[in-house]
């Protein structure tokens, strides 16, 4: 029989196995959930704090059923949208009521068991309990309010400030990260950006994690400064992204960054089909899945996945050297007819790919793309007259955000008309047996993208080689092919915000 004094010791060790056992977790479960969120009515008039709640409740109830699916599943760790929780809808007045204030999380506060120490704080409550009672960490997105003095320089003139905010919860509901949106997306009149952006990680037992919401992915600060300063394992994103084709929908773009930064990217989207909002995934430098993409349906989605809690450890990882390729080979030819087009406002320099295979050079300004290629079943079946082409573009985007690029891209253009390369395609039908593109990109910020036809990405279909190349595999000719684009960003050239 213990003693009480050996009952303790026991109980002692029991914690440092446990604790032990924690820390050297080398993998996790990780989901997410994308949710179509219930909206509140349009209206220019402010309803009730208790009306505001009880359609955050709406949502929270979904958003706690999936957790609780998660959890069940085994995950350690479940994130869930931007504006998952009342949605998009509002200028400062009609987002008020929906607004709580959050404390600083060096609080160590869990709201669940002391739900009013700093005020009221329903939903940060319910988001606690959340993770409490299902024993995960949850990320979730809401809207901080945090008062000013309108004397003081940059205080709105409602004496408050609004934030887009993120927050995490542990496993056992305490507020572990709180982290203002620093880029705003148009129409996010609503809310204000932290004087500077915020760098938020934290240590788990399952790797450092970092987080930013949407528009963020796109800059310096706070996205890459997590990866380069912080040495997060993985990022946490919930986001409201809508769809932009070619080289800009969810999933193409999410799964690409993390295979460009080396790092694990749990992204969370918003479902709205009438603002093209889908696309959610669990992305890693080895794995461009799992992921869900419905533009069909109205319908949620929770996706869960094991995933390496240090992938910038394991022994496939490697840094790329994006522009050694394309600095020791010889420029192939531009081919006989270059023109302009745009993608997404960018005026990029084109060249068709008249023949069935081929190798093609095209250049804009300081960057050259070059493009080696074969069609598979050409002659055989040549069914259709899609027309592709290979493009360049290397300067300022200018619309909705500033921010300068260098981009490769291979891609089917919309109709046999030139004038549509660089517009929307969803669908194709030729396949290419063989491809490889390299750019001589200024930039160490290479995010690789491969898209297939219906929008679908092509998990172990190609490979990014050390020196830069972009290359198929193999099965890649039995699968029609949207896209292939090197997206570079030259974070130093951006202008001062």
């Amino acid at each position: 029989m213990l003693t009480s004094s050996m009952n303790a010791v026991h109980c002692f060790v029991s914690v440092l196995v446990c604790v032990s056992y924690a820390q050297s977790l080398e993998r996790f479960i990780a989901a997410v959930y994308e949710h179509a969120v219930i909206l509140p009515d349009s209206t220019q008039t402010p309803v009730t704090k208790q009306e505001a709640l009880e359609l955050m409740n709406r949502n929270i109830d979904i958003l706690e059923n999936a957790t609780k699916a998660a959890a069940q599943q085994g995950a350690h760790l479940i994130v869930t949208p931007e504006d998952g929780i009342y949605g998009w809808q509002f200028n400062r007045e009609t987002i008020s009521p929906y607004l709580e204030d959050i404390p600083d999380p060096d609080m160590n506060w869990i709201p669940c068991n002391d739900p009013k120490r700093f005020g009221p704080a329903p939903v940060q409550t319910r988001l606690s309990c959340m993770a409490k009672d299902n024993s995960i960490y949850v990320v979730a997105n809401m809207g901080d309010k945090k008062n000013c003095n309108i004397s003081e320089a940059g205080c709105p003139n409602d004496g408050q400030y609004n934030y887009n905010t993120a927050v995490v919860y542990d496993s056992e509901g305490k507020l572990v990260a709180r982290y203002h949106k620093q880029h705003l997306f148009l129409g996010e009149i609503q809310f204000n950006a932290p004087k500077e952006a915020e760098v938020v990680s934290f240590d788990t037992p399952f790797g450092r994690f970092g987080i930013f919401i949407c528009f963020d992915i796109l800059f310096y600060d706070p996205a890459v400064a997590l990866v380069v300063d912080r040495n997060v394992d993985t990022i946490l994103f919930p986001t409201a992204w809508m769809n932009v084709l070619p080289h800009l929908s969810a999933i193409e773009f999410h799964s690409a960054w993390a295979m460009g930064m080396g790092v694990n990217l749990l992204s969370s989207n918003t479902h709205s089909t009438s603002k093209r909002m889908t696309g959610s995934g669990i992305f890693s430098p080895e794995n461009v899945g799992p992921y869900y993409y419905n533009m069909d349906t109205e319908d949620g989605h929770l996706v869960i996945s094991e995933l390496n809690a240090h992938p910038r450890n394991s022994s496939t990882y490697y840094s790329i050297k994006w522009n050694q390729h394309a600095s020791t080979i010889k420029k192939y030819s531009p081919g006989t007819n270059v023109f302009k087009g745009s993608i997404f406002f960018d005026r990029f320099t084109f060249t068709e790919l008249k023949e069935p295979e081929g190798n093609y050079t095209i250049c804009q300004n300081d960057l050259c793309c070059h493009l080696n290629y074969k069609k598979a079943g050409y002659g055989k079946n040549k069914q259709n007259n899609e027309i592709y082409v290979l493009g360049a573009f290397d300067g300022l985007h200018v619309v909705e955000g500033q921010y300068y690029l260098q981009v490769c891209t291979l891609l089917k253009c919309l109709s046999s008309d030139l004038n549509t390369c660089g517009e929307s395609v969803e669908t194709a039908s030729t396949k290419f047996k063989q491809f490889t593109l390299s750019g001589s990109f200024s930039t160490n910020y290479v995010f690789p993208e491969v898209l297939l036809n219906n929008v679908n990405l092509a998990p172990n279909l190609f490979k990014v080689m050390s020196d830069g190349r972009l290359v198929s595999k193999p099965a890649i000719a039995t699968h029609p092919l949207l896209s292939v684009t090197l997206f570079g960003r030259l974070y130093d050239k951006d202008p001062v915000n």
